[in-house]
């Protein structure tokens, strides 16, 4: 999953915003248009996305509408538009923050320190006997910790996040390895099965984690 989303069409700023991300060791995608920040955020995720309101076609406002119809990844506005009614808008919609143009690049890089630290401090997914503590990574099941590698704690909190959905098999892999991975497809199959043996009380007769034939598979509480 990509750390950072910026929605932005001027290239340029869109460059420099992407090169200060980096060197804070963010990892980060680039969209110029509402259209193509959808289909990343479908195919790869995002933990934060910066979000500019004068696009072409489709606005900001309708990628902040859409993110929030799914989950609550945090959005930050950045854009030139300073009317109350934007604003309003905005925070209507579900953003975390309004920024305006021209903006302090060592003031946001903090706000977006800020985000990830409170969320990691505070997060905490909880479904029956299984606790995933976003702050450290970690897994209990029945109060015991659970050994864990980091995509076996991606791809079960993607899993518990879409309790009683069917992923798809392409869709979680491009979630948890992205486009650029060199892992096979198969990938997915020995992280299911690890899983599994990890966390349900039979392995060989699942009851959380479900497959769906032909399809992928599905969080059971």
């Amino acid at each position: 999953m990509t750390d950072i989303l910026i929605v932005e069409d001027n290239a340029e700023l869109s460059g420099l915003l992407c090169d200060f991300l980096r060197a804070e060791n963010y990892t980060v995608s680039t969209a110029e248009t509402a259209e193509k920040a959808l289909s990343l955020y479908e195919k790869y995720g995002a933990r934060l996305v910066l979000l500019d309101i004068n696009l072409p076609q489709l606005d900001g406002f309708a990628v902040c509408r859409k993110i929030r119809q799914q989950d609550n990844t945090p959005i930050i506005i950045l854009t030139a538009r300073v009317d109350k009614e934007d604003k309003l808008n905005g925070i209507i919609l579900g953003a975390d923050d309004y920024i305006e143009k021209p903006y302090d690049i060592d003031i946001l890089i903090a706000k977006i320190k800020g985000i990830f630290r409170r969320r990691l401090a505070l997060d905490v997914i909880t479904d029956g006997n299984i606790t995933l503590n976003l702050a450290d990574s970690s897994v209990t099941k029945d109060g015991q910790t659970v050994a864990m590698t980091a995509k076996e704690f991606e791809l079960l909190k993607l899993l518990i996040e879409n309790k009683g959905q069917t992923l798809g098999k392409d869709f979680i892999f491009n979630r948890i390895w992205g486009s650029d991975s060199e892992s096979e497809p198969q990938t997915l199959t020995v992280h299911i099965k690890w899983l599994r043996q990890k966390i349900e009380e039979d392995p060989k007769a699942p009851v959380k984690i479900l497959t769906v034939w032909g399809k992928g598979y599905r969080w059971e509480s």
